[in-house]
């Protein structure tokens, strides 16, 4: 059975009581819209429905659009909701409302705007994207056989090391991409545990590394050293700032997902940087630790992964409740 879509009801003008459907001062709006914006016809029609469908919602309950207040209208955007439109969707039909309102107050139709004290719906945060652990595991397995690659020309080792180095660090360590493309040439040297990081504001942090990461690291060093490659960056090029561009990482990265056989759109630095923290947070890592790893200068910014945690929860509940294989509820 097909889930059921937002949609329209039927709206007629006709014993509703609402002077919309062919209305004169929605014409006239209309025609407004069409002289004075030079609107399409798409965007014409789409006010049309816009307010003919607050015309049925108004007729329903004995209102005239043109007479309508702030309650009626509160009351309009919570039946969209309840019709499962998402909060872009009554945005836009709050905003056509909102310049219909202004145009009647403007020409003289009437003296408020029952739109302007009202909020608009609030956007809910989009999930970030990441990958799974099979995928990321996929991705660096290919990137380490590209390094070791013997057969490769030198210039494609060495650009193959680079990819490798950068790719370890970004998942052991969660960097932002900027982060990761402005490291000092001492990141590099000798074999540390941890690496000190310079982030928004100027905040410097200590992140752990990964033993795949600091062998990358170790190698892709001696790669630079072999190759004649110096200066104060860790990952030099030749471009404006001396380094290799976020955007030069971000599409090599691209390349090397469509070569380990995944979609290389859903594959960038910041998928990355989330890829680090869901999985911490799969495995059991306090949100408060991810934070400081992250650089988040507050908590409710990394609270965007809480869905990470619901699901282990979930986990946790299924595989260790008394009741969890009965189907019964906890009391």
């Amino acid at each position: 059975m097909a889930a059921a879509r937002p949609s329209d009801r039927s709206r007629t003008s006709s014993g509703t009581g609402s002077g919309v459907g062919s209305g004169a001062v929605v014409e006239a709006f209309l025609e407004m819209i069409a002289a004075e914006r030079l609107a399409s016809q798409n965007t014409l029609d789409a006010y049309r429905r816009d307010l003919e469908d607050f015309a049925g919602f108004a007729g329903e309950r004995r209102a005239r659009v043109d007479a309508a207040d702030d309650r009626l209208v509160r009351a309009y955007l919570g039946d969209l909701e309840a019709r499962g439109f998402a909060a872009t969707s009554q945005q836009r039909r709050l905003s056509a409302l909102r310049q219909f309102y202004r145009f009647l107050v403007e020409s003289g139709h009437r003296e408020d705007d029952p739109t302007r004290t009202l909020d608009s719906p609030k956007r809910g945060r989009p999930l970030p994207k990441i990958l799974s652990q099979d995928q990321v595991t996929a991705l660096l397995e290919r990137a380490a056989s590209e390094a070791c690659d013997g057969e490769a020309s030198k210039s494609k080792r060495l650009r193959a090391a680079r990819m490798r180095c950068m790719l370890e660090l970004l998942y052991a360590t969660g960097l932002r991409v900027s982060e990761l493309t402005g490291l000092p040439a001492s990141a590099g040297r000798g074999d540390r545990p941890v690496l000190a990081v310079i982030g928004k504001g100027g905040r410097e942090r200590l992140v752990p590394l990964t033993d795949a990461a600091r062998e990358a690291l170790a190698d892709w060093d001696a790669a630079k050293r072999d190759a004649g490659l110096t200066g104060r960056w860790l990952f030099p090029a030749d471009s404006d700032t001396g380094h290799l561009t976020r955007q030069a990482f971000g599409r090599d990265l691209k390349g090397l997902a469509a070569r380990a056989g995944l979609p290389s759109a859903k594959v960038s630095p910041h998928v990355l940087r989330h890829a680090f923290a869901s999985h911490l947070l799969e495995n059991g890592a306090d949100l408060r630790v991810v934070q400081q790893l992250l650089g988040h200068a507050d908590i409710s910014t990394t609270q965007i992964y809480t869905h990470v945690l619901e699901e282990r929860l979930k986990r946790v509940m299924s595989d260790h409740h008394p009741l969890a294989d009965r189907g019964g509820r906890a009391r």
